[in-house]
């Protein structure tokens, strides 16, 4: 397995585990579908956060949260959307919203991490 997937992997567990933290119920985890796929769907109260998690070594080569431009976001929004319609269970009475937590430094149990709520 590349570095690259490994340290992405623990960056989308570290995430999983701060969402928890916050109160939320984890959902779904890569969920995938025919336009893409989303690391993490969490639901807390009346709100369902679509989550996308970008984890970094470093910032040498910028932030991580740089790498969602508006077609990344929008593209986001049509999983969002997608995901909510493929479970209605959990969708039903609730706002759908797209995050992003940004995970950096070499170890991702120690790492920085940063929540975005309501992006795009």
């Amino acid at each position: 397995m590349s570095h690259n997937l490994t340290l992405g992997r623990a960056g989308e567990e570290r995430a999983a585990e701060h969402l928890v933290g916050e109160g939320y119920e984890i959902v779904d985890r890569n969920w995938r579908c025919s336009d893409g796929e989303l690391d993490i769907v969490a639901v807390r109260g009346s709100d369902i956060a679509v989550v996308e998690v970008k984890t970094r070594s470093s910032t040498r080569y910028g932030h991580p949260l740089e790498a969602l431009d508006d077609r990344k976001t929008a593209r986001l929004w049509r999983l969002a959307h997608m995901w909510a319609r493929a479970h209605p269970n959990h969708a039903r009475g609730r706002r759908v919203r797209v995050d992003a937590i940004a995970i950096t430094g070499a170890d991702p149990a120690r790492a920085s991490i940063e929540h975005l709520k309501g992006i795009g």
